[in-house]
C-alpha cells in the first residue's frame, strides 16, 4: 500500500491535512506496513498527474488501482484489511461516528470568517459543537452502564469516542481536533 499525502511547509515533511491523517491513522492502527509519499503542491511531480488524473492528496494505490475518495478509502480498508489478521475499527455505538462532526465546519466558518459583526454568532456556534462533543464524552456508553446497580448513573470514563480502544470514528475526528 502507498499513500500519497500533501507535504508540510518544508514540501517534504507529512503536512497537517486532516483527511491524510485519518488514513495514516488507520493503516498505523492496523498494523499494515505502508509507503507515505508526500507531495508538494506547489511542485506537483508528473507522475502524479498520470496516477491520479484532476486529484488532490491524500489517494491510495494498491495493486496498482489508484483510490481518491476518503470515505470510499477508509470502507476499502476496513473490508480488505479485516479479521483475523487485521483489527475491526468499526464504532460498536453509530452515535461515535457522528460525534463532533459539525466542530470542523463550525471552526472553518469562524476563522474564516470576514465579518466582525458575525463574529459572535459564529463563535457561539463553535463553542455550541464543541460543548455537544464534551457531553457525549462524559455521558456512559451503554456497555458503562450497570443496571442492576443501585447507585446513580455516574459519567464515562472511556479514553475515546466508543470506548477505550481508537476506531474509525476517532480517526476521523482526532486530526480535525489535533487542526483546531
Amino acid at each position: 500500500i502507498t499513500e500519497r499525502k500533501t507535504a508540510g511547509n518544508d514540501g517534504e515533511s507529512i503536512g497537517n491535512c486532516p483527511f491524510s491523517q485519518r488514513l495514516f491513522m488507520i493503516l498505523w492502527l492496523k498494523g499494515v506496513v505502508f509507503n507515505v509519499t508526500t507531495v508538494d503542491l506547489k511542485r506537483k511531480p508528473a507522475d502524479l498527474h498520470n496516477l491520479a488524473p484532476g486529484t488532490h492528496p491524500p489517494f491510495l494505490t494498491f495493486n496498482g488501482e489508484v483510490k481518491t475518495d476518503i470515505n470510499k478509502i477508509e470502507e476499502f480498508l476496513e473490508e480488505t484489511l479485516s479479521p483475523p489478521k487485521y483489527p475491526k475499527l468499526a464504532a460498536k455505538q453509530r452515535e461515535s461516528n457522528t460525534a463532533g462532526n459539525d466542530i470542523f465546519a463550525k471552526f472553518s466558518a469562524y476563522i474564516k470568517n470576514t465579518k466582525p459583526e458575525a463574529n459572535a454568532v459564529l463563535e457561539k456556534g463553535l463553542t455550541r459543537a464543541l460543548k455537544k462533543l464534551d457531553d457525549y464524552l462524559n455521558s456512559p456508553l451503554p456497555d458503562e452502564i450497570d443496571a442492576d446497580s443501585m447507585e446513580e448513573e455516574k459519567g464515562s470514563s472511556r479514553c475515546f469516542l466508543d470506548g477505550n480502544e481508537l476506531t474509525l470514528a476517532d480517526c476521523n475526528l482526532l486530526p480535525k481536533l489535533y487542526c483546531l
